[in-house]
C-alpha cells in the first residue's frame, strides 16, 4: 500500500512537470506507424530549446526497421526528472543516462533496475567492437548496466599561431622546453609585427581540468585524477612527481610574463576573445576548439594560420606521449529497464536497434541529416551543411541520440574540423584514464567537490607564489586530514575488490 501511495505521489509530481518523462513531448510514428515493426520507446535528453520535428525520424525508423517513439528531457533539469521516472518507475525501453554519479541513479542501477549487457554486446557487431577499456569505465562493480555512450576518449592538445612561428622563423614544439621557447618567443620577438609589446605566449582561463594545466601535467607524465602504483596502491594526482612539474612551469610563465597575468580569473569566452584578437599565439584545449577560434578571428585577424600539435613530451621521447582523458571516452549509458524490457528476447531486440543506431547510414542521419535537405557531400565523403537554421530544427537535437560519436568517414568539410578529428582519434592510442571512474567513494561523492577546492587553491597560489612547495604540501595534508584519507581508503578498496575477483 505504502509503494502504491508513493506511486501515485511520483505520479502526480510527473504530471506536471514540461517535457519530463512521464509527461514531456513525444515525438513519434506511433499512431501512423508501419506495421509489422517493434516498437521502441526512449527517454532522452534534449540538449536543444525543443524537440525535432519528425522529418528525420522517419528516416531513422526506416533505417532501423522500428517504431520509436521519444520522449524529452530537458538537458537542464535531466536529474530531477529521471530521479523522478525512476521513483515512479514510469521509465522507457531504453533510457539515457548521463549523471551516473547521481546517487540515485547509481543506486537504481546496482540495484536490479537495468539489465547487464556484458553477457550479450559481442552477439551484435557493432556493439562487439566496443572495447574493454571502455566496457569497464562504464561498469559498476564488474556489471555493464548498459550500452556506454562512446566519446572522444582524449580531445586535448595545443592550438598555436601557424603564421606567427614561421615569422619568427619557430618550428611546431614537440617538447615542454621548445613549448616555453615559443611562448618567450611570442612574448618579447613582436610577432604581430606591430612594433608594441603587447602579445603573450599562452593565453589561459581559470580552469585546472579544461585550460591548460591538465594537458600540460600529461607532458609531464602526471596520472589522470587518480593513479595506480605497480604494487596496486592507490593515490592522487597532486601527490605525484608531474604534478609538481607542472605547477613548476605555469610558474615560471607566470613569472617571465608568458602568459596572461589574470588567467586565474579568466573566463573561457574571454581567453577564446583574446586569442582570437592577436593578444596570445597558445591555446591549450579542446583541439576542435580550434575551428572556432579561426572564426572569431574573421575580421580582426584574417591572416591568422593554425596549427595544432598533439605529440608534445617533456622528454622528446615518442615512447612519454600521454593525454589525458576527461571521462574515459564514456559520456554515460543506454540503459534497458527490467520493468519495459521484459525477457532476453526483448532485449536483444532494443540491442539489435541500438547496433544499427551506430551504423554509418544512421549516424549521418543524426549528425547531419538528410542529404540534399540539410547538407551536401563531396566525393570526399565531406559535408556542407546547406540551410544551418533548418539542420538546428530538425537534426541538432537528435546529437545526444548518437551511441558512439567518432570513427565514420563522412566529416565535416572544415580543413580543421578535420584535421582536429584525425588528431583527436590518434590521442586515442596515448590516453591516460582514470583508474578510479567507475569505482565509488562514498566519501568522495559526498565531500570530494568541496575538498577539491583545497587543492585547486593551493596550486593557484604555487603558481602565483602565494605559498611555496612547503605551503603546497601543507595544504595536501589538510585535504588528506579533512578527509582525503578517507577517500583513498575507498577508492582503495573498491579496486581491490574488482580486481581481485
Amino acid at each position: 500500500m505504502k509503494r502504491e501511495f508513493v506511486k501515485l505521489i511520483a505520479l502526480t509530481i510527473c504530471g506536471s512537470l514540461l517535457l519530463s518523462a512521464c509527461g514531456g513531448i513525444k515525438s513519434s510514428s506511433e499512431e501512423s506507424g508501419t506495421s509489422g515493426r517493434p516498437s521502441i520507446s526512449w527517454l532522452n535528453i534534449l540538449h536543444t530549446a525543443s524537440p525535432p520535428t519528425e522529418t528525420v525520424l522517419k528516416k531513422i525508423e526506416d533505417a532501423t526497421d522500428v517504431n520509436l517513439k521519444f520522449s524529452w528531457i530537458p538537458d537542464a533539469s535531466k536529474e530531477e526528472r529521471l530521479n523522478t521516472s525512476l521513483a515512479s518507475d514510469t521509465l522507457a525501453d531504453i533510457v539515457s543516462i548521463t549523471i551516473m554519479d547521481n546517487s540515485t541513479v547509481r543506486n537504481a542501477l546496482k540495484g536490479g533496475v537495468f539489465w547487464d549487457v556484458a553477457p550479450y554486446l559481442d552477439e551484435f557487431p557493432n556493439l562487439a567492437a566496443i572495447n574493454q577499456d571502455m566496457r569497464n569505465s562504464a561498469s559498476i562493480e564488474g556489471k555493464l548496466y548498459g550500452v556506454p555512450l562512446q566519446k572522444q576518449v582524449a580531445r586535448n592538445g595545443a592550438v598555436i599561431r601557424k603564421d606567427w612561428l614561421d615569422k619568427l622563423g619557430l618550428s611546431v614544439p614537440k617538447t615542454t622546453d621548445e613549448l616555453m621557447a615559443v611562448a618567450k618567443a611570442f612574448t618579447d620577438e613582436d610577432p604581430d609585427g606591430n612594433g608594441v609589446k603587447d602579445t603573450t605566449g599562452f593565453v589561459d582561463r581559470s580552469d585546472l581540468v579544461y585550460g591548460a594545466f591538465k594537458t600540460l601535467s600529461s607532458y609531464f607524465g602526471t596520472p589522470n585524477v587518480w593513479s595506480v602504483s605497480e604494487d596496486g596502491h592507490v593515490s592522487p594526482e597532486f601527490e605525484s612527481e608531474g604534478y609538481i612539474k607542472t605547477m613548476d612551469f605555469m610558474k615560471e610563465l607566470y613569472n617571465k610574463g608568458y602568459i596572461n597575468q589574470e588567467f586565474a580569473v579568466t573566463a573561457k569566452t574571454d581567453q577564446q576573445q583574446n586569442f582570437a584578437q592577436g593578444k596570445a599565439g597558445i591555446y591549450i584545449g579542446a583541439l576542435f576548439d580550434s575551428k572556432n577560434l579561426l572564426n572569431l578571428a574573421k575580421g580582426i585577424q584574417d591572416d591568422m594560420d593554425l596549427v595544432m600539435v598533439n605529440d608534445i613530451t617533456s622528454t622528446g621521447n615518442e615512447s612519454d606521449r600521454a593525454i589525458w582523458s576527461a571521462s574515459n571516452g564514456i559520456g554515460g549509458l543506454l540503459a534497458f529497464p527490467k520493468s519495459e524490457v521484459k525477457d532476453e528476447a526483448e532485449l536483444k531486440q532494443v540491442l539489435k536497434f541500438v547496433n544499427d543506431l551506430m551504423s554509418e547510414e544512421v549516424y549521418t542521419l543524426l549528425t547531419f541529416g538528410i542529404e540534399g535537405v540539410h547538407y551536401e557531400v563531396d566525393q570526399n565523403k565531406a559535408v556542407t551543411i546547406m540551410n544551418t537554421d533548418l539542420w538546428k530544427q530538425e537534426v541538432q537535437p537528435f546529437a545526444s541520440s548518437r551511441p558512439k560519436e567518432f570513427g565514420y568517414d563522412i566529416h565535416d568539410a572544415d580543413p580543421l574540423k578535420k584535421e582536429s578529428d584525425r588528431l583527436i582519434q590518434e590521442n586515442e592510442k596515448y590516453a591516460v584514464l582514470n583508474p578510479m571512474y567507475s569505482l565509488e567513494s562514498p566519501t568522495f561523492s559526498s565531500q570530494g567537490s568541496e575538498l577539491q577546492k583545497t587543492i585547486t587553491d593551493a596550486t593557484y597560489k604555487y603558481i602565483l607564489g602565494k605559498i611555496d612547495l612547503n605551503g603546497f604540501q601543507q595544504a595536501v595534508q589538510s585535504w588528506r586530514k579533512a578527509g582525503g584519507d578517507k577517500i583513498i581508503a575507498e577508492y582503495q578498496a573498491a579496486y581491490n575488490e574488482v580486481h581481485s575477483k
